[in-house]
């Protein structure tokens, strides 16, 4: 549906920072699909992760005239860069505007091995891309750096695009690089990505550091001084529990799901849960069916497996340099093995567990479209969300707390982080630390 009904109340604003709200009665589907209707004309969706700048870039080498964002783009043709089986792209502007989005996390991710000044100039190249397509579509985007912008540009029927780095190896240990990001919108930053860097460690790397390091610490702080929202998607749960003892701000997990539902890495464990709810943060839910199913995960594992037993060049593998055999030995496999099916209810079991553990309150939406290889049935595409609202409105929730889950929380979150930095910029300058402060505890703790 196309988003043009009337902008967000002072009573609806009052909800979004925090006031509870009790348990709905039993409701038919039509009465939720309603429901869900109001929460989205009150509370549009604030999604906390989506990867199309880089599909952009890998797809259609960064040329936003190669792509219509104006037309469905799951129909387009594939970019002269797609792999054969790449999946068709989840996000356009008919399907955001179908989907109830009113401000959208634009991840400007670059891979895990750019490094040094490479990692930088792939991060600045990305933000310039968000720039430019938020440009090229004026009547539909508009860029947003604060809680104020959000609003202000949902109130004129348009799309807040806000920026988040995902990753800390992109300001290259640099805390003059991570100033200037803030400065050209970066409004969040992954302090890792699925590898350690140089002072945190990542959930799917081998431990380092275990944690955050001094200088990692300082990285916290300077964003908290930025009013830069601190993301622990990705990273290690030290890394989470060091990041939460010395942040003066809430976090947020821009794309991850629950470690008590599936016992997988990129998940948020229990334990941090509780203290992400002290801390009064946000843990926007994934939809990657691998972090969302334990079944499903298990078989993407036996399916690399099955890969690495089949061919794994240059040497191992039953079929290597024989891709025929090695096909036909996969089409068995994955007849026998067929792949789980995931669906919007297990993601809205991610949502509330979350809210069972850490509160309604701090609980929130992060995607990861385009991002992921597929979705969960039902959840193909950014015209979705409504879907996953109903799912909820089905088991209960009532108005008040689909309007925290929709955008909120996020909502608040942000703005508290801005007073945050508001506070600090008055007592705080701008820090000069560099990696010599791990580097003088490390030679000091041998002596």
């Amino acid at each position: 549906m196309n988003r043009t009904l009337p902008a967000l109340t002072a009573t609806t604003m009052a909800l979004a920072l925090g006031l509870s709200s009790g348990t709905a009665a039993a409701r038919t589907d039509s009465e939720n699909a309603a429901l869900v209707a109001r929460v989205l004309a009150d509370m549009p969706v604030i999604d906390g992760h989506n990867d199309l700048p880089w599909e952009i870039r890998e797809r259609f080498a960064s040329k936003l005239d190669a792509v219509d964002l104006k037309q469905n783009t799951a129909l387009l043709p594939r970019g002269p860069n797609a792999p054969a089986n790449e999946t068709p792209l989840m996000t356009d502007i008919p399907r955001l505007r179908s989907g109830g989005v009113g401000a959208q996390f634009w991840s400007v991710w670059i891979p895990t091995d750019s490094r040094d000044s490479t990692a930088v100039q792939l991060t600045l190249e990305q933000i310039d891309l968000v720039k430019r397509m938020v440009a090229r579509y004026p009547a539909d985007f508009e860029m947003a750096y604060s809680a104020a912008d959000i609003l202000r540009i949902e109130h004129a029927h348009r799309i807040a695009s806000l920026i988040g780095i995902e990753g800390g190896h992109q300001i290259n240990n640099s805390l003059a690089a991570l100033r200037q990001m803030y400065d050209l919108g970066a409004r969040y930053m992954t302090l890792t990505h699925s590898m350690n860097t140089a002072w945190a460690d990542s959930a799917t790397d081998a431990p380092v550091h275990h944690g955050l390091t001094a200088f990692g610490r300082v990285v916290v702080g300077e964003m908290n001084r930025l009013g830069m929202l601190v993301d622990l998607s990705h990273v290690a749960p030290q890394t989470m529990k060091d990041a939460l003892a010395v942040t003066r701000a809430p976090v947020i997990f821009s794309h991850s799901g629950a470690r008590g539902l599936i016992d997988h890495p990129r998940d948020v464990p229990d334990d941090v849960l509780a203290l992400v709810a002290r801390n009064h943060g946000v843990v926007m839910v994934n939809f990657f069916p691998g972090y969302v199913s334990q079944e499903r995960a298990r078989w993407d594992a036996e399916l690399a497996a099955e890969k690495a037993r089949e061919a794994t060049p240059p040497f191992g593998g039953l079929f290597i340099g024989q891709p025929d055999r090695a096909a036909a030995a996969m089409a068995q496999w994955l007849a026998a093995h067929p792949k789980p099916r995931v669906t919007v209810g297990m993601v809205a079991d991610h949502v509330e567990y979350v809210a069972r553990v850490a509160g309604k309150d701090c609980v929130g939406l992060g995607s990861d479209f385009d991002g992921i290889p597929d979705t969960p049935t039902g959840l193909e595409g950014v015209d979705k969300y409504p879907v996953l609202l109903a799912e909820l409105a089905r088991r209960g929730w009532s108005h008040d707390d689909l309007v925290k889950v929709s955008g909120g929380n996020l909502l608040r979150v942000l703005r508290e982080t801005e007073m945050v930095a508001q506070r600090l910029r008055t007592t705080a300058a701008p820090s000069d630390a560099t990696l010599e402060i791990d580097r003088k505890i490390d030679r000091k703790s041998a002596q």
